[in-house]
């Protein structure tokens, strides 16, 4: 009885063994898959980004809630495609939700000129050099987005892992 842990304080009956739960943890990291992880963690942040774009030209203001959207959205793509639970996976999930949210401000400023010009997307984009895309981003910035990364990031990191919920 000395090698079970009680998992269910007021119920001293409910009990695990440690070995049987080393086993189901070892068995679960043989199924995580990181590079399907970032693969689907890659497609979502893509189109997160572009439904950012879309909605913020759309209707001529930007959301920040785009922001929590892509963020879950990441993190969901990078559980569901890597079913993790190494750490590696959060920090997947975080990083691919803040591209994803610039992805999303970029995107939006590419709709703007375009419109403004009357040209197309690509054409706008294929003119643009690295420090021209800089200017952009940086004038477009604004304080606020700070928090709305920060969540999309939280999200992204803390969506990305598989739920335990058997052991």
């Amino acid at each position: 009885m000395e090698n079970e842990l009680n998992v269910n304080p007021e119920n001293s009956e409910e009990t695990v063994n440690p070995v049987i739960l080393e086993r189901q943890l070892e068995q679960l990291k043989l199924e995580q898959n990181l590079p399907f992880g970032i693969a689907f963690g890659a497609v979502a942040m893509l189109i997160g980004a572009l439904l950012w774009a879309v909605i913020t030209v759309l209707t001529n203001y930007q959301i920040g809630y785009m922001a929590v959207a892509v963020g879950f959205l990441v993190g969901y793509a990078v559980r569901l495609g890597g079913k993790g639970i190494d750490k590696v996976f959060g920090i997947v999930g975080a990083v691919l939700a803040l591209l994803g949210c610039l992805l999303g401000n970029f995107f939006s400023q590419i709709g703007f000129i375009a419109r403004y010009l009357e040209i197309g997307y690509f054409e706008v984009f294929s003119a643009m050099s690295f420090s021209t895309i800089m200017d952009v981003m940086i004038e477009s910035f604004s304080p606020i987005d700070l928090l709305f990364y920060a969540i999309a990031i939280y999200e992204g990191y803390r969506f990305s892992f598989r739920k335990l919920e058997n052991l």
